[in-house]
């Protein structure tokens, strides 16, 4: 960042017209979720581990591959969680809103999709709700699919399900309304996380798309991230 700010200059957050994330995904993540009130877009360059959100970190010749970069448009997830004294906690999430176990005892869940009931009780280690964006990180892990950007789809997709054991998940659209009931939350006490944002105890919890918020990343040409997508369908 030194050696970029001296090359380049800098400018605080509010007055640049591009934010440059350097980093791993998490510091990009960051950087979006910092996006939500002046929707600036984010070029981000790897210095991290994975980088499927980063280009690759060159120091020469920033200002030229800002202007050449291909957009792409990502709406976040609104987490609306519920904890079981009733208080609600309301996040936004880019990659999935996910449900995990807190103790030994496995989770058990309620699903419902746009009002209905899908399934009466998933007994699992959690599940999530990833978007295109984030079908390719922690969705991908779980053995969840992979969703080009713009597909206008949701995946749910279950993490270690034990009851029923062969059921892999769905797919939704974006503009579902998906309502988890935690079944005993007391005994089996379930976290809510919207990425890294993390609530615990919760009784219940409402996922939905928010189209207010759309957030703007930069990639290089020929690596943008619809691209990446598609190449990681073909990787072993």
């Amino acid at each position: 960042m030194q050696r970029l700010t001296h090359k380049y200059g800098q400018v605080a957050e509010e007055d640049a017209e591009v934010i440059v994330a350097l980093g791993g995904d998490g510091a990009m993540l960051d950087a979006m979720r910092r996006r939500f009130g002046d929707r600036k877009p984010v070029y981000g360059m790897n210095r991290g581990t994975v980088g499927f959100l980063m280009n690759d970190f060159e120091e020469d010749d920033l200002y030229q591959r800002i202007n050449k970069a291909e957009k792409a448009t990502v709406m976040p997830l609104r987490m609306v969680a519920t904890d079981i004294h009733g208080e609600p906690h309301e996040r936004l999430a880019i990659n999935e809103v996910s449900l995990f176990r807190q103790t030994a005892q496995s989770a058990k869940l309620r699903i419902r999709v746009d009002g209905r009931e899908r399934m009466s009780e998933l007994t699992c280690d959690g599940i999530m709700v990833a978007t295109p964006a984030g079908s390719t990180a922690y969705n991908l892990s779980a053995h969840g699919p992979i969703l080009p950007i713009g597909a206008n789809l949701l995946a749910l997709t279950p993490v270690s399900a034990f009851r029923p054991r062969r059921w892999r998940g769905a797919l939704l659209r974006h503009d579902a309304k998906v309502d988890f009931d935690i079944v005993e939350p007391d005994r089996r006490p379930v976290a809510a996380g919207a990425d890294n944002q993390e609530v615990r105890d919760i009784a219940h919890i409402t996922v939905t798309e928010d189209r207010s918020k759309p957030l703007t990343m930069l990639f290089d040409p020929g690596h943008a991230l619809d691209e990446r997508i598609l190449r990681e369908q073909f990787s072993f």
